[in-house]
């Protein structure tokens, strides 16, 4: 009888084949060219948890091990709040997963693949695994980077960026906790749940997603479309950041961040923003005058080279801010001291015991936790043992015996 009711179907109702999904709208089965037929995914139980790593908006990352290659890897659960999202997967994830999956270059961090748990809403992205994160690394490094390893770290984030732009992907959400480095000296621009493919349509995007102290002041006057400019500005943060060893515009609210940015750049004015009366955000601020561009005594040890890069990243208006192509051939990347190779930069030792530390113990949070969002946590556990603490451990266990 049960046969019976399995064989059983309603003759008016289109037979579902292998390799064909069903369009909502018009309830008819589509056939999947075989090219796009990518399989099943492999279950989260085949890669073994070692440690978290950190947390951001978009998900949870950890340090994992692939059981089948032996590979360590890392491990982002995709965040899914059931109830906003009740109808699966929410956008950010899946563009993540569009975007990286399309993605093929040196310093953007390579997603290898996705897997799932036994319920719908455990979702894992398998990447490369990085030794270091750019802002645990600020805040714990015993000297700052000098400004030939500045150059080398900008010089690849430059690169990316231009990969991204040319492909056109603006990341929306660059910060020095999105960047990670691994211990050849390689950065790896990462976390892209805020990323979108940029179009020709006027269609809005959100303005307020990008960290505030990386958000461009056209965000923060309420602009509706973003360009690859965003960002640059980004990119001009993040350079003056690595420079003085501190953030450069660590502001607390909106108003607080244009404060920051008209007494470094002084007030925006029609005459270099012709856009600018026009935004939308504008007649809520009242902006006090202020003439001047201070970013030279702000960077007093900067060359005229590296003043000049720093002033096109800053650029008012988006459609003179340089681009990365632009950038990467500017003088201050070809004058003393020279970019260090990425091979020679210096290794540090990892903040976190790989061996020891407990399962969900996020370690100390990173002094960037302020009102910038997405903040990540530093990373867990101690430094790695040097040789005199090995020296002292075997000096102690001869005493012993």
């Amino acid at each position: 009888m049960a046969s019976d009711y399995a064989d059983y179907r309603d003759p008016s109702r289109p037979v579902q084949r292998k390799g064909s999904l069903m369009n909502f709208r018009t309830k008819e089965f589509i056939e999947i060219p075989q090219k796009d037929v990518f399989g099943k995914c492999r279950y989260v139980s085949t890669f073994q948890k070692c440690n978290r790593v950190g947390e951001g908006t978009y998900g949870i990352v950890f340090r994992a091990r692939d059981t089948v290659s032996n590979e360590i890897v890392a491990l982002k659960k995709v965040r899914i709040d059931q109830d906003i999202f009740k109808d699966g997967l929410p956008v950010s994830g899946l563009r993540e997963i569009q975007i990286l999956k399309n993605c093929k270059h040196e310093n953007v961090v390579q997603l290898k693949e996705v897997v799932v748990g036994n319920s719908l809403e455990s979702i894992f992205l398998v990447m490369e695994f990085c030794e270091q994160d750019l802002a645990s690394l600020l805040d714990n490094m015993d000297s700052p980077f000098t400004e030939s390893q500045v150059k080398c770290i900008i010089m690849q984030l430059l690169k990316g960026l231009k990969y991204l732009h040319s492909n056109y992907i603006i990341h929306r959400d660059l910060k020095v906790s999105n960047l990670l480095l691994t211990d050849k000296g390689c950065l790896k621009i990462a976390d892209f749940g805020l990323a979108r493919y940029v179009s020709d349509s006027e269609k809005p995007m959100t303005p307020g997603l990008v960290t505030l102290w990386y958000r461009p002041p056209e965000l923060l006057f309420g602009a509706k479309t973003q360009t690859t400019a965003v960002d640059m500005w980004a990119t001009g943060c993040i350079l003056g950041e690595l420079l003085i060893h501190k953030p450069l515009l660590p502001g607390t609210s909106e108003i607080s961040q244009i404060e920051l940015i008209i007494n470094l750049l002084g007030t925006p004015t029609e005459a270099i923003w012709p856009d600018y009366a026009k935004l939308p955000l504008v007649q809520n601020f009242t902006l006090k005058m202020q003439p001047y561009n201070n970013l030279k005594s702000k960077f007093t040890f900067l060359s005229a080279a590296g003043f000049r890069l720093l002033n096109y990243l800053f650029m008012y208006n988006p459609k003179n801010r340089a681009t990365a192509d632009e950038c990467l051939s500017s003088t201050y990347f070809k004058e003393a001291p020279l970019p260090c190779d990425p091979k020679l930069m210096p290794t540090f030792p990892h903040h976190r015991d790989l061996k020891k530390q407990p399962m969900g113990n996020t370690g100390n949070h990173s002094k960037r936790t302020s009102s910038s969002t997405n903040s990540k946590t530093s990373y867990d556990g101690g430094h790695a043992p040097t040789i005199s603490d090995l020296l002292g451990s075997l000096i102690k266990k001869r005493r012993a015996e």
